[in-house]
């Protein structure tokens, strides 16, 4: 049992686009479905599929993908930030710019799961999962 089931997703899809795996299969949960959601439609990752058959939760597969010329990882660093013994929060004026505006924050909010810039454009704030880039 983990503490901090997202640090596992993260360090699980952190590893395996460090040893060049094609698909990473990871635990399944709400939260962990909207991140990947998130990476997604920001470019990270080339698919998903969420398959509930398996066990009491289901798991999520993650086709990662990697530079078609150099086969490098897109993720170049996947970075937890708030962590459950200390939180970190931002509000909507105060959201953090990743790499200049290159990388993602991604945010829970009370709207929802969404990067830092969908949180400044609909003026909320929330905790600072992690970070993308």
């Amino acid at each position: 049992m983990t503490t901090d089931p997202i640090a596992d997703y993260l360090t699980r899809v952190r590893n395996a686009a460090a040893a060049g795996h094609r698909v990473v299969e990871v635990p399944a949960s709400n939260l962990k479905k909207e991140i990947t959601k998130i990476l997604f439609d920001q470019g990270f990752i080339l698919s998903y599929k969420f398959e509930d058959e398996q066990g009491p939760q289901g798991t999520i597969k993650i086709a990662l993908k990697y530079d078609k010329l150099t086969k490098d990882p897109v993720i170049k660093k996947i970075q937890r930030i708030s962590k459950p013994g200390l939180r970190k929060y931002a509000g909507a004026n105060e959201m953090p710019r990743v790499l200049n505006g290159l990388g993602i924050a991604i945010v829970s909010t009370s709207a929802g799961v969404m990067t830092g810039k969908q949180a400044t454009g609909q003026n909320v704030g929330g905790e600072v999962l992690c970070y993308v880039y």
